[in-house]
């Protein structure tokens, strides 16, 4: 056990002696010698057991020993108590690892976190967009469900560096495609996260308006204004929404825990109200009920994959930047269990859309899909008051989980020097309104979700090459030091801060979905049926064959690079 805790150097310690000698074998990352210390003293990191300092021969380029992390807690030491400087230009006080003492997300606080990000108007029109498309009723609710059940092994599994190290996404991804590549995961995630703050905020927005009286609605002020493509009433009703937002973004994560931790509550008990008023009004869900499948069995297969993909994609950025929110969590036991009622969530919440939905056409004679329109029909003081409170809560807890923390974070990481985590997420709100989501929905609302759920599925390769590293090539061993260190001798300098390999296997994820993407957006007319199904099932493919391919290579090149130098100081071997 003492064996695979440690972890041997090519570089010089802050702490290392003055003994030093030429290195026979530069390293593969480096592009001139250097020197090496021989024997250095530092401190030796394991859990709160052991709290002696120890000497270890220096042989390889790594820190001398990550951190342990128990399950009961999860220490993160400050910078000071490893022993080592970080480099002013990777890291300020929002990428450093989290404290003790900043580690406070219970099972309860995450499980709050998803119930906030899952209450949320897209996620009401799931499973009635598969009715729709003519699956039976438990068929669109069980394909939502299988959905995330699939989605929270990764989800899972991402988040637990975010824990045992009390690292944010952007960091971990220097690990896997090195200190200057990481940018690259970290502002495609962040760039569509951008794209749906913004349409997330519109709706927000137009919950607002909608629910305004009608001599609002009706006046010379909710007339479209060419130049801005929208009234300036349902403007003024964004830009509201976009400060409220704002005001809660500027507290930090913090305010972001203490948002979701209350609005969950809330928001269970006003779905739970609309469920009952359903009920009652429809005599029960009977209409539902009864709503078969009209489907045949292939064409319930050929609609199932395309849909699952979909689903899955739903939730794969968050799935990537998780480590954000389970960097705060007391252990990896508060993580798992906080994030396994995901499937429980989604499943609960579209049979709710999906019920309120169908009963609709009993009770006011047509259908009515969107929760937003269905509560400005009902009417009344108190529903206007509550719905306003409920849409808005809702709105408010997915937009900011998901789309503001990721984006902030990568801008961060980009320019410590000159981003804070407040400072990205301006930034973040800025563009959403730079997006124009007004025009994007009004436009075209099918190109929008295609282009984003098809750039969600890109985000798959991403997920499988940093869980091919982290877990096939580091054994979830990574080293503190290096990730915040820009010196060439670095684990994760790679080739002047890239990882090619990284690097290639998103390449190799990502231009098989492409022609697929393309079809669907209109800009090839015809493409092979390989590309039809590589595309419908985008996020697997893409996930894996990425993940797969970075494995392979990576086996490769450190095998090359294994070949242990001779020490001159020590007898040849036999």
């Amino acid at each position: 056990m003492m064996l695979k805790c440690l972890n041997f150097h090519l570089h010089p310690h802050p702490h290392a002696s003055a003994i030093t000698r030429i290195n026979p074998k530069p390293s593969s990352h480096s592009h001139y010698p250097t020197t090496t210390p021989l024997f250095s003293t530092t401190k030796f990191h394991t859990t709160t057991n052991v709290q002696s300092n120890v000497h270890h021969l220096s042989l390889r380029r790594s820190p001398t020993f990550t951190t342990m992390a128990s399950t009961k807690h999860n220490p993160s030491p400050n910078f000071d108590e490893f022993g080592f400087e970080s480099d002013p230009t990777l890291t300020n006080d929002d990428l450093k690892p989290t404290r003790p003492d900043q580690r406070t997300f219970s099972k309860w606080e995450m499980a709050c976190l998803w119930i906030g990000l899952v209450v949320g108007v897209p996620t009401y029109y799931l499973a009635g967009s598969l009715v729709d498309l003519g699956m039976a009723w438990w068929q669109g609710i069980a394909t939502v469900v299988a959905a995330n059940i699939i989605l929270l092994v990764p989800l899972i599994l991402t988040g637990h560096p975010g824990t045992k190290y009390g690292i944010s996404f952007p960091v971990l991804a220097r690990s896997s495609f090195g200190i200057h590549g990481a940018h690259i995961p970290t502002l495609l995630r962040a760039l569509v996260g951008c794209g749906w703050y913004g349409i997330e905020t519109w709706i927000g927005g137009e919950a607002i308006f909608i629910l305004l009286p009608n001599s609002i609605k009706q006046s010379y002020m909710s007339q479209t204004l060419p130049w801005l493509g929208t009234s300036p009433s349902e403007f003024a009703c964004f830009i509201v929404f976009w400060v409220a937002q704002l005001a809660i973004v500027w507290k930090g994560m913090d305010g972001i825990r203490e948002l979701e931790k209350y609005s969950a509550p809330i928001l269970v008990t006003l779905t739970s109200c609309l469920v009952i008023w359903a009920y009652v009004k429809a005599g029960g869900f009977s209409h539902m009920l009864s709503l078969s499948s009209r489907l045949t069995t292939n064409q319930f297969w050929s609609l199932f994959f395309p849909s699952l993909t979909a689903n899955i994609s739903f939730w794969a950025t968050v799935a990537l930047n998780i480590p954000d929110f389970t960097r705060y969590a007391k252990s990896q036991t508060d993580q798992i269990v906080g994030q396994a009622g995901l499937p429980i969530f989604m499943g609960a919440f579209t049979f709710v859309g999906l019920a309120v939905t169908c009963s609709t056409e009993v009770i006011f004679g047509h259908v009515i899909s969107s929760p937003i329109q269905l509560l400005g029909q009902i009417g009344g003081f108190t529903t206007i008051i509550l719905a306003i409170v409920g849409v808005s809560l809702a709105t408010l807890t997915t937009n900011i989980a998901a789309n503001v923390v990721a984006p902030a974070n990568a801008l961060v990481n980009l320019s410590p020097s000159k981003f804070t985590f407040r400072s990205g997420a301006i930034v973040t709100a800025l563009l959403g309104i730079a997006f124009q989501p007004w025009r994007l929905l009004k436009s075209s609302e099918s190109f929008v979700y295609t282009w984003l759920v098809g750039y969600s599925a890109l985000l798959g390769p991403i997920g499988g090459i940093i869980l091919a590293d982290y877990y096939l090539i580091r054994n979830t061993n990574l080293s503190l030091k290096d990730l915040y260190s820009t010196s060439a001798f670095g684990d994760y300098y790679y080739s002047r801060g890239y990882n090619l390999a990284a690097m290639a296997a998103l390449v190799v994820g990502i231009l098989p979905v492409v022609p697929g993407f393309l079809q669907k957006v209109g800009i090839l007319v015809s493409i092979s049926d390989v590309y039809v199904i590589i595309y419908n099932n985008a996020w697997f493919f893409s996930f894996f064959s990425s993940g797969c391919f970075y494995w392979l290579l990576s086996r490769l090149t450190r095998k090359q690079e294994s070949q242990p130098a001779q020490d001159p100081l020590l007898p040849p071997a036999n």
